[in-house]
């Protein structure tokens, strides 16, 4: 589904959305408020690079960062539940994970990126291993799996 689509879907459903994002940058709040009327769903899009960010404002435990990791399927849930408390949206979306082109280890390969996605009461925490070792395709890629994952919860 193209980000068209999910835009005239979101607004015909009535659906809100709100955003946390980590390694996109803000590439995703960009997407979904690109085009005209996007104030119709989208509610709040939180940039939180930091691990410091993530506790102070989405309240992340910082012993699941300390124990886990903030690239983690963990701290992904942490930060799509507590947003999803904050901003009320019926979906709530959180993004963490390794863009490149460093800061990877054998463990946490560049191009692992945590998709956390919450609608209600249902809950999906996706693993995504990006064979990409390139920044910007990373993003992209991160950002297309996660228009597809919510195309087919709405």
């Amino acid at each position: 589904m193209s980000i068209q689509l999910l835009h005239k879907k979101l607004i015909k459903k009535k659906l809100t959305i709100s955003v946390a994002e980590s390694c996109t940058g803000g590439l995703l709040a960009h997407n979904l408020t690109k085009l005209a009327n996007s104030s119709k769903y989208f509610q709040m899009g939180l940039t939180t690079y930091s691990n410091q960010a993530k506790i102070k404002i989405l309240k992340v435990n910082k012993n699941i960062i300390r124990k886990y990791g903030a690239v983690s399927h963990e701290c992904c849930k942490a930060m799509v539940q507590n947003l999803s408390k904050i901003s009320k949206s019926k979906i709530n979306v959180s993004i963490t994970g390794i863009a490149g082109p460093g800061g990877g280890s054998k463990e946490k390969p560049v191009g692992l990126v945590y998709i956390g996605v919450k609608k209600g009461k249902a809950l999906l925490i996706k693993e995504n291993k990006f064979k990409s070792k390139d920044r910007n395709s990373i993003q992209k890629l991160t950002i297309r799996t996660l228009i597809m994952i919510i195309s087919k919860i709405i």
